[in-house]
């Protein structure tokens, strides 16, 4: 009887090992997934970049690490909007953030909702600033090459990490990104999105008359629209 005692009990303690156990990872899943802090990565933290950037908040590019200058801005951030500022970004900010928590997203060409119109309005303002002055085809042969980076395995697999790879655009690069983005612009970015490309492909675009760099002259040419050329 006694032995049977021992066995019963044994198994119940395994039991509840086996439940803490559980729990205490569904517990680590589920604040990792509705909580970013220091060292998470991934796309969810590039959103979180993107619009602390355009929002004046983080300087640098969203490159999908939270590390000192995201977690600077997230504090700036939950201060100018009276959040306790423990730079983690939880659900209140990211309410704040006008971002839903929970599970990261899929980004990229596609998406709904006000994922899609982020996307729309970064498209448009890599356009303002690379593209402001070209003709309307120019402006959305522009948004068209973004797009056909993100979507080339040689490139960053989303609009804001193809946007802001170092030095990948002079807008980024001189801060231009950050003009607000012309009606034009914002156009030929619904027309890129939308699948219009001008370029038939191309992953690169230059100004002939201002290019320094020796290497993109080693490009084949496809088209040319206004000042700029655009190939592969």
């Amino acid at each position: 009887m006694k032995k049977v005692s021992f066995v019963s009990l044994t198994s119940v303690i395994v039991l509840l090992i086996i439940v803490v156990l559980n729990s205490a990872y569904i517990f680590q899943y589920v604040f990792a997934q509705e909580s970013l802090y220091w060292g998470s990565r991934g796309d969810r933290v590039k959103e979180v970049q993107t619009r602390l950037i355009n929002w004046g908040y983080m300087d640098g590019w969203a490159d999908g690490v939270f590390g000192q200058l995201t977690y600077d801005g997230v504090v700036k951030f939950q201060k100018r909007h009276g959040l306790k500022a423990d730079g983690v970004v939880g659900p209140q900010t990211f309410n704040a953030l006008g971002m839903s928590a929970g599970a990261p997203k899929k980004t990229g060409t596609t998406g709904g909702g006000a994922a899609r119109h982020d996307e729309k309005i970064l498209l448009a303002q890599a356009i303002t600033g690379e593209a402001r002055g070209e003709p309307y085809l120019g402006q959305v042969a522009v948004g068209a090459v973004i797009l056909n980076r993100v979507r080339s395995p040689s490139f960053p697999n989303t609009i804001p990490g193809v946007i802001y790879q170092p030095g990948a655009f002079t807008a980024v690069v001189d801060g231009q990104i950050n003009l607000a983005p012309t009606q034009s612009c914002i156009k030929a970015a619904e027309d890129a999105l939308n699948g219009w490309d001008p370029t038939s492909g191309c992953l690169y675009y230059w100004n002939p008359a201002t290019a320094t760099s020796k290497w993109i002259w080693s490009r084949t040419v496809v088209t040319v629209i206004g000042k700029h050329y655009f190939g592969n």
